[in-house]
């Protein structure tokens, strides 16, 4: 019997997806719930499991195609054996290499459009994991030894090479709504430094403990969370949004926390965050890290939020304005950790400081209001029994 593959309903705010890849091609075998293409959305890359055993007879689109919720994509005879299909929309290729399962999608794609060797490709992600930047870089490394045999150009062209490569779904959305934000919203943005002494001093007695009750080590950025909480809890308007000519008050706390994956920057979301302890926050955080390398990350994760925190700390940066993640009004940027001498009761002493930056919609948040919420931030971080004690 014919089973039809057609693409899964997509929730309401995605229009389309990208069909990014095929997993399996005409002929070849599949099992229930193998997946068979990823499908690109402007948050995440979907998977097209197979709903039962057999074999793929067609497939109906063309990898790079733009498709919609419940379009034909493919065809599977069920409970079939393994056969070269007579007729296919799209030639069978060679079995995909072993070493190509260790690349994501993003990645995937430009190996395939540069016709690169994947075993030769050295991953940087955990676990041998070939990155879209490490695809990137063997591409551009092949070019230019294409290029070594060809005789130099004479004037000023000579060794001058440039690749156009089309952004993702992922890429052109992130900077369409980074566009938008700063044509949409009167950004301004706030600094103040943080003391981290109390905060490491918790976390050396304590984190041995932590790991051992709790199987997820204490971070700093359930520190972060839990602090942002109780300053939106005294600042509410820094925790609403503009809704055309109304001011939206959100009587909830969902608290995106931004991830660097090698699709791009991803921001999921850490829903009713004034409830949750700091090991909550540190094993959501944790399993959202996990499921982001893996692409795994559902749409929901991803949907809504009332603010955003950013940390450029782990890539080295000492102060950044971040961007706004529209419609949210603001969002708190971490940086790097950096020893420095302080001046503490009349002597000079060093500290673990880290400077700290709100950027804000200045239309509805005012810069008292922003300046007071990061110092109520910087009090809790300094103090951190504020936090247990709610004062």
């Amino acid at each position: 019997m014919s089973v039809q593959i057609r693409v899964p309903q997509l929730p309401e705010s995605v229009a389309d997806a990208t069909l990014v890849a095929w997993r399996k091609q005409p002929g070849q075998a599949v099992a229930r719930d193998e997946n068979l293409a990823d499908l690109e959305t402007d948050k995440v890359v979907l998977e097209v499991p197979a709903p039962t055993n057999g074999v793929l007879r067609e497939i109906k689109v063309q990898a790079g195609t733009t498709v919609k919720s419940g379009e034909l994509l493919a065809v599977i005879e069920e409970g079939a054996a393994a056969q070269p299909a007579a007729s296919t929309a799209q030639p069978a290729k060679p079995a995909e290499p072993p070493e190509l399962a260790k690349a994501g999608p993003a990645a995937r794609r430009v190996i395939e459009e540069n016709q690169l060797q994947p075993g030769s490709i050295v991953g940087s992600a955990p676990g041998g994991r070939i990155t879209k930047n490490d695809a990137m870089a063997a591409a551009s490394n092949a070019a230019g030894s294409s290029k070594a045999s060809v005789p130099a150009a004479k004037g000023p062209a000579a060794g001058r090479t440039e690749q156009r490569v089309p952004m993702t779904r992922l890429r052109a959305r992130v900077a369409e709504r980074l566009v938008q934000a700063q044509a949409t919203q009167a950004l301004l943005t706030t600094f103040n430094e943080v003391d981290l002494t109390a905060v490491q001093e918790l976390r050396a007695r304590y984190k041995d403990g932590f790991e051992k009750k709790h199987g997820v080590k204490l971070g700093f950025m359930s520190f972060f969370v839990q602090a942002s909480v109780e300053a939106l809890k005294r600042f509410p308007v820094v925790n609403a949004s503009v809704e055309n000519a109304d001011i939206v008050y959100h009587e909830y706390f969902d608290i995106g926390v931004a991830v660097s994956t090698e699709r791009g920057l991803l921001v999921p979301i850490l829903r009713n965050a004034d409830s949750m302890s700091f090991a909550d926050v540190e094993k959501a955080i944790a399993g959202f890290a996990a499921q982001a390398r893996k692409g795994s990350l559902a749409l929901e994760d991803l949907t809504g939020g009332t603010f955003s925190i950013t940390n450029g700390g782990v890539f080295g940066s000492l102060m950044s304005t971040p961007i706004v993640n529209a419609p949210q009004s603001a969002i708190l940027g971490m940086h790097k950790i950096q020893e420095r001498p302080m001046v503490v009761n009349g002597q000079v002493v060093v500290r673990p400081m880290m400077y700290l930056a709100v950027t804000y919609d200045h239309r509805i948040i005012d810069g008292r209001e922003a300046v007071q919420f990061l110092v109520t931030i910087k009090d809790c971080l300094e103090d951190p029994g504020r936090l247990l004690l709610g004062v």
